[in-house]
């Protein structure tokens, strides 16, 4: 018999797959040069039995188990190993409640991002967490990774919002995680300890999450800057200016010209660099934020700022900011970084990454959630190069030395999976990860969850 055969007697009908070519497609995330193997099986769970059925049989022959949302995940995380089986949620898609009294949302893990904020705005409600891929990422690879995105800077990440988790351990047991009360500080907050976790100590087969009211409408303010360093110093200016911008964004010429080119959406911008920030505290207090942070452009070096008046432009703007990372992977493999440095080493690190394109000969475009410090420069290489490849791999780990030197760390929001894990023993130190492996093998005690992830083996 087959684990895939095994599988089917155990589980829903028809969510085993062992086809070699579906197999192949549910293989990887999208990281850049993450290795990957071929799965023994895929089960696209449809109940949290399903999942709960898988770990325990998995458990008890040896199997490992990779869990997976929609495979966005750009740091190797949803990586099958070789034999292992790969535990799909993207069929669990039920918004299961919405709770306007109480603020809150009940959904499955493999309910896409935009899709809940939509089911929230229809009761005059609003889930803050929006990572550019949002249209296309599941909110269970969200809580996976910690995922935050571009309200972050003022309304916080993923771990802010999540209430209450139904997770299946690495025993196969169901548990629940977290409360829905407004106050609970019961036992250790293991809640938070699974979210960011990487699958490597559960799964998670329901999410509860807060919610807050329908917010005003935002002024968006544009500045033009002829270098990134230029730009990195606004940054530091609205921080000083004791400004919090519902959003803060940096996206350089090439990443607008690569989505314009795209997606023909007549963007036209005579600068470099451009930050896109906007307010949304309402009335006229908000009309001298937006101000305030169009001065601070300025006084960071802006050859032009601007508060719009033109919505469609502005909207269009971030869009092409959301679009940037599919846009540029059309030129060529792209490998991301995902760093995290305080407000004012802003420039520095931004200099920083200049540098190491400069050394190694690899070309880097920038985008960043510059607000709170969250740099993707976006390393580029020709199709097929295997020198480019290892000259940007050097610049790639250059970064990470160099975030790590300003105080920085190693990843905010898209997981260590398996491209961070050198940094994270950098970051981390040893009696800090003795620590977090410890907690591992304690929820993992078979060693099936997600094997090789975070940690090396």
């Amino acid at each position: 018999m087959s684990v895939a055969s095994d599988l089917r007697a155990i589980v829903t009908a028809g969510v085993v797959v062992d086809d070699p070519d579906v197999l192949g497609s549910y293989s990887h995330d999208d990281a850049e040069w993450a290795p990957y193997g071929r799965p023994a099986a895929l089960v696209r769970a449809a109940t949290t039995a399903d999942v709960a059925a898988v770990v325990t049989y998995c458990a008890e022959h040896g199997v490992p188990v990779v869990p997976r949302g929609a495979g966005t995940g750009l740091s190797g995380g949803a990586n099958a190993l070789a034999g292992c089986v790969v535990v799909s949620l993207d069929g669990m898609t039920a918004v299961k409640e919405i709770n306007a009294s109480e603020r809150l949302a009940v959904c499955e893990p493999g309910v896409i991002g935009d899709d809940l904020r939509a089911a929230a705005g229809d009761h005059g409600l609003w889930y803050p967490p929006d990572p550019a891929s949002a249209p296309w990422s599941t909110i269970g690879g969200n809580v996976a990774t910690g995922a935050g995105g571009v309200c972050c800077v003022k309304y916080g990440v993923t771990l802010d919002y999540v209430l209450e988790l139904e997770v299946v351990t690495g025993t196969g047991a169901v548990v629940r995680l977290g409360r829905r009360t407004a106050k609970g500080v019961a036992g250790y907050d293991l809640r938070a300890l699974m979210v960011g976790s990487e699958g490597t100590l559960g799964i998670v087969t329901e999410i509860t999450v807060k919610l807050l009211p329908a917010r005003a409408p935002e002024r968006t303010i544009a500045g033009y800057f002829d270098t990134v360093v230029d730009a990195g110093r606004a940054v530091a200016a609205v921080a000083d200016a004791g400004l919090v911008p519902s959003a803060l964004e940096l996206v350089d010429k090439e990443c607008l010209a690569a989505v314009d080119k795209w997606k023909n959406m007549g963007l036209s911008v005579d600068a470099d660099v451009v930050l896109l920030g906007r307010i949304d505290t309402p009335g006229s207090e908000g009309d001298d934020e937006a101000e305030r942070m169009r001065r601070a452009f300025e006084s960071g070096g802006a050859t032009f700022a601007v508060v719009s008046a033109d919505q469609q432009e502005a909207d269009a703007l971030f869009a092409a900011r959301r679009l940037a990372y599919p846009a540029l992977e059309r030129l060529g493999p792209v490998l991301t970084e995902d760093v995290v440095v305080p407000k004012a080493k802003v420039p520095e690190m931004l200099a920083s990454i200049q540098a190491a394109a400069a050394r190694h000969d690899t070309h880097i475009a920038n985008i960043a959630h510059a607000g709170d410090g969250n740099l993707h420069p976006l390393l580029i290489t020709p199709v097929g190069d295997e020198a480019a490849r290892t000259r940007a791999q050097a610049a790639f780990d250059d970064i990470i030395a160099a975030a790590l030197e300003l105080g920085g760390t190693v990843t905010g929001e898209h997981g260590v999976g398996l491209l961070k894990r050198d940094g994270l023993r950098r970051e981390l130190g040893p009696d800090v990860l003795a620590m977090q492996q410890a907690v591992r093998r304690a929820l993992d005690p078979h060693g099936i969850m997600n094997p090789g992830k975070v940690f090396h083996a």
